[in-house]
């Protein structure tokens, strides 16, 4: 499965391994002059959060050739995003790094704090998209869940001989907007699993109870699969959510290869966008598109077919009608503005 930027939802490709240098999205072909790659981590630099963001640092490095890879933490005066972001010099013009948060989701308060970092730095700075939703993502929670016996292993070869849960609860850190997001990959979790799965909020307790009501309503036994890297809760909470809503938990996603695979994409992505391409022609000099001239100087409407007996529709803005004279030389579209006949 791929993701398409346009969609919420994941588009399903070819269920075999694609062959050629397309084979795996996250394995970046990079100029050495590419911008840096600046991985935001909720919180501060704690020792389980740095091991954590030091292997998937790790991993999308090596899905990365040519980047530099940064570390960054949002709380704390260790390896602060601030600290970071002031290191990376600028690059005429050009975006200094592509800063990727470390975030399954939307997260309001780390979204403003990444915001207003990268706002207050010297040089300009691009920030990704979250890591989700994407196929990945399901399918690491369906290896943190087999882990610990509460789902059958994806390969023959590692099938468990314990009874997994009949009901999984995907929990998100964020609100409203984070639950949607985490629906589609609850989906796609289902689809893998063939059991019910829903989708709730780690940080509102009640909401987690409320889906695990939902679900005992038709199955016995539910499972909380976290879908975080593990920085964004303190540590114990994740215990806490589940001896209140009597759930047996799965660890977070934390260093998960699908989780430095999802960093290098995010990056891939924000580099391929139109913007960069355009601060590109302006920082090497290259000519942009000359603004439109005064209303004056536009070239005055194609004049309407001669001869006898000639008629033709009038031309009517939207309805696809081009005159013959423009076909062959058009006009810059700023100055596109057809006139409307005087009557009709």
């Amino acid at each position: 499965m791929s993701a398409d930027p346009g969609s919420a939802l994941p588009v399903r490709t070819s269920r075999y391994r694609r062959t050629g240098r397309h084979s795996s999205p996250h394995q970046l072909s990079l100029p050495s002059d590419s911008p840096a790659l600046v991985i935001a981590v909720p919180g501060s630099a704690r020792p389980e959060s740095e091991d954590i963001a030091v292997r998937v640092a790790d991993q999308a490095a090596a899905s990365c050739h040519g980047a530099e890879v940064r570390i960054a933490f949002l709380r704390g005066g260790q390896d602060s995003l601030e600290e970071v972001l002031s290191d990376l010099p600028s690059r005429n013009g050009l975006p200094a790094g592509v800063v990727v948060p470390l975030l399954p989701f939307p997260y309001p308060q780390v979204d403003q704090a990444i915001a207003t970092a990268v706002a207050a730095a010297e040089a300009p700075f691009l920030i990704a998209d979250h890591l989700g939703p994407h196929p990945l993502l399901a399918e690491a929670l369906h290896g943190r869940l087999a882990d610990v016996g509460l789902a059958r292993a994806a390969r023959v070869g590692r099938i468990s001989i314990v009874t997994a849960a009949d009901g999984v609860i995907v929990g998100t850190v964020g609100d409203e907007e984070a639950v949607q997001a985490a629906e589609v990959v609850a989906v796609l979790l289902a689809s893998r699993l063939t059991t019910p799965v829903a989708a709730a909020s780690l940080t509102d307790p009640g909401s987690i109870k409320d889906a695990a009501t939902r679900l005992r309503q038709a199955v016995p036994r539910v499972a909380l699969a976290p879908c975080m890297v593990g920085p964004e809760l303190t540590a114990g909470t994740l215990e806490a959510i589940a001896a209140l809503t009597s759930t047996e938990c799965a660890p977070p996603l934390g260093s998960h290869p699908a989780v430095g695979q999802l960093v290098a994409i995010r990056y891939g992505a924000a580099l391929a966008d139109p913007k960069v391409a355009s601060m590109a022609t302006g920082a090497n000099g290259d000519p942009r598109p000359a603004s439109p001239p005064p209303a004056g100087d536009r070239p005055p409407a194609p004049a309407p077919p001669a001869g006898p007996g000639a008629q033709q529709p009038p031309h009517l803005p939207g309805r696809g009608h081009v005159p013959p004279s423009a076909a062959h030389n058009p006009a810059p579209s700023a100055w596109r503005t057809p006139e409307r006949p005087a009557s009709l």
